[in-house]
């Protein structure tokens, strides 16, 4: 089948949407699919927390790069829009897609709603963190419009039952209407160090972030309870590896906070290395979509800490293949970690259970299936005519005035 795929953000990108888009591609194109993706980005000195530039290409597909001009000048998500469409419209004449799946609920998934009516094609979108934990709640506009998304696409793919049924009552929309796919990582490319054992610890044991340094993502708290740590005398260093909003000041607590260090961006080709360089993965997220970062550190064998909390519960379990803890739980994280520090044992079954179950469950053959089986789905019915255009100006939000944080 041919697809049409828009994405949000996509490599030179930092971030688990680029990484999620890439792997996608390639799998849909070994499958025998033909896949055009149109992907914004960010250019010049506007790349901001994630980076950005001009997309790469793939082998087997056709790759567009949109720089978000208008997003970057004024927060303008609606004129970016209209530039993509139309491209989508003009490809479509002179090759039809089959379907066209959109990465992000807003802006890239209204898009696709939109010019898919136009074309008289599905419209699959893949709702993300970002959209189901903090877009909706911004302003009216966004809100009527991740509605719209969610309850007149033909499918929405969502990461968690725990995160469907959040975005569900947030947008007081249906859960019915969500197929629940999960995330999934590269096990070839991500796997343990050769030689070492998964749960095997170094001297001094070696704490990794890995992902968007945002507060969001509890990095702050993960450094309180790394004082914590290095004040009852725990022979242990962090390393926080990435970019994002809150850079700046983890940077500035990492060069005064002995053993701990802030290595700024990882690109994809070099993450597996970050990983196997550690070993304790500590993810205290507040929440999550589905986390592609968890999915990397069970895939290298590392023991992990984690937090209770949407989009985590759905792939670990306290005690079975990680330890849990409360959302912002300082004293609860330190504890955490300085349980696996003292118990070697237990990081070794941890370990062992969570690279086992990746391996099953969430390696990419097995969701690119699950992806494919929702395309075939939608193809056997109708394409749904239903679509309503927002109306008015948009409202200010949070999005509108930093739209590098959405």
């Amino acid at each position: 089948m041919r697809i049409c795929f828009l994405s949000r953000r996509y490599f030179p990108t930092v971030s688990g949407m680029a990484v999620y888009a890439d792997n996608m591609v390639r799998q849909l194109v070994a499958r025998g699919h033909g896949v055009t993706m149109l992907s914004q980005y960010y250019g010049g000195a506007s790349a901001g927390v994630y980076g950005g530039g001009e997309p790469p290409a793939i082998p087997g597909a056709e790759v567009v790069g949109f720089e978000s001009t208008h997003e970057q000048e004024r927060g303008d998500f609606e004129a970016d829009m209209a530039v993509m469409t139309a491209e989508v419209e003009r490809r479509h004449a002179q090759r039809p897609f089959d379907l066209v799946h959109a990465q992000y609920g807003y802006p890239t998934g209204f898009a696709a709603l939109r010019v898919a009516r136009k074309l008289g094609l599905p419209a699959v979108v893949s709702i993300q963190g970002g959209d189901g934990h903090w877009v909706g709640e911004c302003c009216a506009t966004h809100r009527v419009a991740m509605r719209r998304v969610c309850t007149q696409s033909d499918a929405v793919i969502i990461g968690s039952d725990g995160f469907a049924r959040t975005v569900a009552d947030r947008l007081d929309v249906p859960r019915s209407g969500f197929t629940v796919v999960p995330g999934a990582v590269d096990t070839d490319r991500f796997h343990p160090r050769p030689g070492r054992a998964p749960g095997a610890a170094s001297s001094p044991v070696r704490l990794l972030y890995h992902g968007r340094v945002d507060r969001r993502k509890g990095v702050i708290e993960l450094l309180d309870a790394f004082d914590r740590l290095r004040a009852d005398g725990r022979n242990v260093v962090l390393r926080v590896s990435g970019i994002g909003p809150d850079q700046e000041e983890v940077a500035a607590r990492c060069a005064g906070t002995p053993g701990a260090t802030a290595t700024g961006a990882a690109a994809y080709a070099q993450a597996p290395a970050v990983y196997r360089e550690a070993d304790l993965f500590v993810s205290p997220t507040h929440a999550e979509g589905f986390s592609n970062t968890i999915l990397e550190a069970m895939a290298t064998g590392l023991p992990i800490v984690s937090c209770e909390t949407t989009g985590v519960v759905d792939c670990l379990k306290d005690g079975r293949d990680s330890l849990l803890v409360p959302v912002s739980d300082v004293p609860a994280l330190a504890a955490a970690i300085g349980r696996l520090l003292d118990d070697a044992p237990l990081r070794e079954r941890l370990a062992a259970a969570a690279l086992g179950r990746v391996r099953e469950n969430f390696a990419w053959p097995v969701i690119a299936g699950a992806i494919e089986r929702v395309y075939e789905a939608v193809l056997a019915s109708p394409p749904r005519d239903a679509f309503d255009e927002l109306e008015g100006e948009p409202e200010p939000c949070v999005y509108r005035a930093k739209p590098h944080l959405l």
